[in-house]
């Protein structure tokens, strides 16, 4: 049986410990960003707003319930906490959010550019892909609108303009699935930048959906749509071989 007033000091401990995470890797900025725990009871503790998330004590954290009514605390919760709230009613297996702005996610964001290419095993695996919202007013019904179509199919989406928003059966499961997204993204940089991408398969990707289900931690599915992952073209010419070393000295020159 389940001892509200220890899930609750839990979830507390496990807020602050993400949002000192948050910050100490810069994927948030002054007050930016917003974590939440879905608790028993339909409760669910959140941060404040206008407040770092590198600063937070436990007393700053806001309990309310799923309507988004106030229950304790001395602050006021997020302006972004319906986000959040949209997640929970339509994912019930869902009891973490976390919202920041990670800088080459949030720059694919802002280029209107999806994380949506099959380029690394690891993140077919973890979430299938990262899909790109429509831009919606930050603290406003516009926002939750436009993620609605994309939350019950993926755990973790980019929005237009603003950042990313990851969710998981437990809050720490969220928070490393924000980690994941932006080391995805700094790849993905480096892989345009190099001018090539090595795309997997369509065989190779529905291999690795069937193997994420055996893999401890990934508890959620995530849908295959024709564009997200996008996979690699079998019907395009074959890549050209590596040009040889320069004569000479024998050093590779880029």
């Amino acid at each position: 049986m389940i001892d509200p007033a220890a899930e609750e000091a839990a979830a507390r401990r496990d807020i602050l410990r993400i949002g000192a995470f948050l910050h100490q890797k810069s994927l948030v900025a002054a007050s930016d960003g917003n974590i939440s725990v879905r608790l028993s009871g339909g409760r669910v503790l959140t941060t404040p707003t206008s407040m770092s998330k590198g600063l937070m004590e436990s007393d700053d954290l806001v309990l309310v319930d799923l309507q988004g009514n106030k229950l304790a605390g001395r602050r006021n919760a997020s302006s972004e906490l319906a986000m959040h709230l949209l997640i929970y009613e339509l994912r019930p297996e869902i009891n973490g959010v976390v919202h920041a702005h990670p800088p080459a996610a949030t720059g694919f964001a802002a280029s209107g550019i999806a994380l949506n290419q099959a380029l690394l095993a690891e993140v077919v695996l973890a979430l299938g892909c990262v899909p790109l919202a429509e831009y919606g007013t930050t603290g406003t019904p516009e926002l939750s609108a436009t993620l609605r179509p994309l939350v019950p199919h993926y755990d973790a989406i980019l929005m237009a303009n603003h950042g990313v928003v990851t969710y998981g059966d437990s809050v720490m499961s969220a928070y490393f699935k924000m980690e994941t997204v932006e080391h995805f993204a700094r790849i993905s940089i480096v892989s345009h930048i190099l001018g090539r991408q090595n795309l997997l398969g369509r065989d190779e990707v529905d291999k690795l959906m069937i193997a994420r289900q055996r893999y401890e931690g990934i508890t959620t599915a995530a849908a295959l749509g024709a564009n997200c992952p996008v996979v690699r073209d079998e019907r395009a010419a074959p890549a050209l071989p590596a040009v040889a070393p320069a004569a000479g000295n024998g050093k590779r020159r880029w």
